[in-house]
């Protein structure tokens, strides 16, 4: 099966280069540029010199682009790692950050249709945060975003759905890992060179280290191949299409998740405080309850999903 991966240089797309290494299936990795030396020296670092780390150009807000694509290379499958993620940055970019979180994804679905394919799709749980509540979000709670963000992303899941495509919309939150800029690396720095260090705990959600949802995708994509092997039909409804949760599990706030990032890299010389958000003034309000209700995921797919801590402790102990 040849399976077409967007964003293939950020980190999730990353993941996805070293969870599918040695691969039956044909994985083939786009983006809108090269990959970064640096990105090639970790993946090189963390797996060895054959994992494929070529990218393929390719821009999906080009639906001419992505129908070429899908046609030569007869795509089946496309994960869609690619998004505007700069949420402060958002909200005086509206007009891009709705291209390319909203109407790209709308392209991939539409090309994917066509031939009978299934798109995965990766959004955020920065689709809720404006409603109040303190319950882990369900799939089938009404979109409630906060700013521009969280608003796009969730346009981005109602345009895949208006066109009737085969859809894994995979909502996570937290996302680090090894490549680019998060969360943890930056305070790794911050707690190795600080003193004191003051960060919000009326934040609440649950990290989610990219490997690990990787791998789920990697999962479902098997478990769409072989529903669709059995089938004689040229077009088939795939019997698990719909919107799923996925983050590590447990709960955490923002001042826990740095606490335990300092534990883990022994990181201890930094008196890391907490406060409240408000002492960190934003143009964007972020969701202050955020945890995902990953239950849907493992019961439609009979998996278990990694402890925060565990996977943090992975991540940090490769960054070493």
């Amino acid at each position: 099966m040849i399976i077409l991966v967007t964003g293939a240089n950020g980190q999730l797309g990353n993941e996805m280069r070293i969870v599918t290494k040695g691969s039956k299936d044909k994985y083939i990795f786009t983006d809108v540029c090269d990959e970064h030396p640096k990105s090639i020296e970790m993946l090189h670092k963390l797996v060895g010199n054959d994992v494929d780390c070529s990218t393929t150009i390719l821009d999906i807000t080009d639906l001419v682009a992505i129908r070429s694509m899908v046609k030569k290379n007869d795509v089946k499958v496309i994960v869609n790692c690619a998004a505007y993620t700069d949420v402060d940055k958002a909200e005086t970019d509206q007009e891009f950050c709705e291209l390319l979180n909203a109407k790209a994804p709308e392209n991939l679905a539409i090309a994917m249709k066509e031939v009978g394919g299934l798109l995965i799709h990766i959004s955020t749980d920065y689709v809720f945060g404006g409603a109040l509540y303190n319950t882990p979000c369900k799939e089938d709670q009404k979109g409630s975003p906060t700013g521009v963000y969280g608003l796009t992303k969730l346009h981005g899941e109602q345009n895949i759905q208006k066109t009737g495509v085969n859809q894994l919309i995979f909502r996570t939150a937290w996302l680090y890992s090894e490549f680019g800029k998060n969360f943890v690396k930056t305070m790794l720095n911050l707690t190795s060179t600080k003193l004191q260090l003051k960060v919000v705990f009326d934040q609440v959600g649950t990290p989610t280290y990219a490997y690990d949802l990787a791998c789920a995708i990697v999962m479902t994509i098997g478990d769409y191949k072989e529903e669709t092997l059995n089938s004689s039909l040229p077009f088939h409804d795939y019997s698990k299409s719909g919107i799923y949760h996925f983050s590590n599990e447990g709960v955490c706030s923002w001042y826990d998740f740095t606490k335990m990032i300092a534990e883990c890299s022994g990181n201890k010389g930094c008196d890391v405080q907490p406060c409240h958000s408000d002492q960190y003034p934003s143009i964007v309000k972020r969701p202050a309850y955020s945890v995902l209700d990953k239950t849907k995921f493992k019961e439609t797919f009979g998996v278990t999903v990694p402890f925060w801590t565990d996977s943090l402790m992975t991540c940090i102990n490769s960054l070493k």
